[in-house]
Parts: structure tokens; C-alpha cells; sequence
């Protein structure tokens, strides 16, 4: 799989793009703040139907603009798939595959399945739980696109939940109707169940590729691990003995939201579900997160984001062979050191497709040869 052509009308500073790229490496390279990753988060918002650096849609649209479009030929399976996506900030998003009629944006999900791993990525070690469960639902979709119509559920559910509880904690002492709560109860409960499970499911795949990767990228410096932690667990018996199973964790979820409830009101919040979980990363049996040096967070960072291309690449879900997902690394080999570059590129030299911006050429290592492209002003101009 790769990208042979990007088209951007109104994206980001892009008041008009089209470039053509190439299998194998294409680097693109210029100074900062010249539209390299205005680039390759375009091309990302078509496989994820999200950005790696914005959590709305406003900033995408160039000032002044109404929408932005961005339209991309994906060459797969020896076929072309032209997809467009429309983004409309405050509106649904829509989609064409093959310029035909709109469809909805997760339409698209899944046909062009990409990875990316940029400066912002030391964060899914050092951060907040909400960039990890964002990494694990962005690598869900691309695994088993269905899923984003679930999780674009949950959401609704949640908000409308949540309001609800609000309702009721203004409401004490004045004996408030909760029978629609139970209503919602029963809704996030069916919903949450199936995220929580593919979750699970989905990291259980992604563990061994992480351990490789780390022990590939740090040289064998340390033991990895992997564990899905749902907010289940500080409730009775969490996810033991479920196995998969949704109708048990649908179960489980409705218990513990009843046994909540009065917490879940004082608060106005809802406490368990699938936007409470987190990922558990350890390296060497300590957690990563306050225990792990710089370095050791850099080589977690990049595990997870190669593991994940890899887990994309062996998937017996994907529809063909050719199905090695888009590979960029966005400003990286700038913040790593001179062994972990190194390795990161012998890693990634024969992808299929590998886009990787740089400020200067010589962040550019040399095994990565192929296409180059110098980008300025926001143009995009191919020199070799």
C-alpha cells in the first residue's frame, strides 16, 4: 500500500496542493513551520479520521475558508481508491471514495491505514491517560473500522449520560426520576462492553510486537510490558474471568455504575466505562511513567507506534497482502540519539511507503534513500 498522490484545498496553510509521491522513502525537508507536517497530518486525517495535534476540526481550515478538502490516490492491491473528505468544522464531515456521492466520514475508515510517530508521541509515556486510550482507539479503527461508528456512539451516550447526572446531583433532596438514567445506564453499559473488549483484544495482539520493537530499538536494554487497565478493576472483580466476553463486561459495567451512582451524582461525572481505562506501560517490572529515563521513554514511545505498524502489517483482519500500512515519521531522528536513529532507521528502510519530514538533510538518515521533496512557503517541490 502507498499514497501516489495528495491533494489539499484550504488545509492547514494550504490554500492549494497537489504532489505526487512515491513506494518506498520520501522525505520531505525544510525549515519549521513550512507545512511538512500540515502534509502527512493530512494524509493521517484520512486514515484515522482524526489528527496526531489537534482534538477539533477548526484549526484544519485555513483562515478565512469555510471547509477544507483533502483528497488522496491510495495504490493497493494493484488498484488506484481515490478519498476525498470534506472537513466542516461545527458540521458532519463527509466522504467520497472513487468521486463518488457523500457518504459519512467513517465510511472511509480502514482503506488507507497509516502510523505515525512524531515528537508529540513522548507523551503516550509521560502523559495523561486520554492520549493513550486516543492511541488505542485510532489504532482500533484501522484494525476493524466498524468500530468507529461504535465509538462515535459511546460518545453521544456519554454526553448525554453525563448531563443526566448533572441533572440529578442539582437536583438532591428533591426526589429526581432516575428511570431515564437507567435507560442511559443500559446504553453506555452495551456500547462500553464492546469497546472495552476490543481494547483488550487489540493490545493482547499488540503486546509481543511492542516487546520486539523495544528490544530492536533500545538494543535489548529492558523487558516491556503491555496491560490494558480497565476502571473496572477498582470496582469488585474488574475484568476476571470475562475473556472476551461482552455480555460478562456488560454486565460488570451496569454493576458498578449501580453500585456508583450516588458517587456518579455527587460529581455530575460518570466514573466507569471505556473513556476511564488507561494503558499500564512498564519497562523492566517498574512503571514507565516516573521510573523511566529520557531515553528509555523514547524507545517506549517508538515501540508502541512500530509495534502498531506491525500489528497492521501481520493482521489476518486486513482484506489483502498488501495491506503494510503508511509509515511517517514526522521530525523524529532530530530528537533521538545517534544509536536509537540509527536503529530506527534499519528498522523502517524497506517499508513499503515511509514519508519522514526533517528541518535539515541531514536529519535525513542515509540508509533511508529515495524520493526527496524540499517543501517552503507551502510549496512542495520534488528534487530527487
Amino acid at each position: 500500500m502507498h499514497v501516489a498522490r495528495v491533494s489539499l484545498v484550504d488545509f492547514r496553510a494550504y490554500e492549494q496542493l497537489d504532489v505526487e509521491l512515491e513506494p518506498g522513502v520520501n522525505a520531505l525537508v525544510g525549515p519549521n513551520g513550512q507545512g511538512k507536517t500540515n502534509l502527512v497530518e493530512a494524509i493521517g486525517y484520512l486514515a484515522t479520521l482524526g489528527s496526531h495535534r489537534v482534538s477539533s476540526d477548526a484549526p484544519l481550515v485555513r483562515a478565512g475558508a469555510s471547509r477544507a478538502v483533502v483528497r488522496a490516490q491510495v495504490a493497493k492491491a494493484g488498484r488506484i481508491a481515490t478519498l476525498e473528505l470534506e472537513i466542516t468544522p461545527g458540521k458532519a464531515n463527509r466522504a467520497r471514495i472513487n468521486r463518488g456521492s457523500p457518504v459519512r466520514a467513517r465510511e472511509i475508515a480502514g482503506i488507507l491505514r497509516q502510523v505515525l510517530f512524531a515528537p508529540e508521541d513522548l507523551a503516550l509515556v509521560k502523559g495523561d491517560p486520554d492520549g493513550r486510550r486516543r492511541f488505542c482507539d485510532q489504532l482500533l479503527v484501522q484494525r476493524t473500522p466498524r468500530l468507529a461508528g461504535v465509538l462515535s456512539e459511546f460518545d453521544r451516550v456519554l454526553k448525554q449520560r453525563s448531563a443526566l447526572l448533572k441533572s440529578a446531583g442539582a437536583a438532591r433532596g428533591k426526589a429526581p426520576d432516575l428511570r431515564t438514567l437507567d435507560v442511559w445506564d443500559a446504553k453506555a453499559a452495551a456500547v462500553g462492553a464492546q469497546i472495552v473488549v476490543a481494547r483488550q483484544e487489540m493490545v493482547d495482539a499488540l503486546r509481543p510486537h511492542v516487546a520486539a520493537s523495544y528490544e530492536q530499538v533500545s538494543a535489548g536494554q529492558g523487558v516491556v510490558e503491555v496491560v490494558y487497565r480497565s476502571s473496572l478493576d477498582t470496582v469488585d472483580n474488574g475484568l476476571d474471568g470475562c475473556e472476551g466476553d461482552v455480555s460478562l463486561v456488560e454486565a460488570r459495567l451496569l454493576a458498578a455504575m449501580a453500585t456508583l451512582r450516588s458517587k456518579e451524582i455527587d460529581r455530575g461525572v460518570s466514573l466507569v466505562g471505556p473513556h476511564r481505562d488507561d494503558l499500564a506501560l512498564s519497562i523492566g517490572g517498574l512503571p514507565a511513567k516516573g521510573y523511566a529515563s529520557h531515553g528509555e521513554s523514547w524507545s517506549l514511545a517508538l515501540a508502541l507506534r512500530l509495534g502498531s505498524w506491525r500489528l497492521l502489517a501481520d493482521d489476518p483482519l486486513a482484506a489483502s497482502d498488501d495491506a503494510e500500512p503508511i509509515l511517517v515519521l514526522d521530525d523524529v531522528f532530530a530528537e533521538l540519539d545517534v544509536s536509537r536513529r540509527d536503529r530506527l532507521a534499519g528498522l523502517v528502510a524497506d517499508a513499503a511507503q515511509v514519508l519522514v519530514t526533517a528541518a535539515v538533510p541531514q536529519d535525513v538518515p542515509e540508509v533511508l534513500v529515495g524520493a526527496r521533496f524540499d517543501v517552503m512557503d507551502g510549496e512542495v517541490n520534488r528534487v530527487g
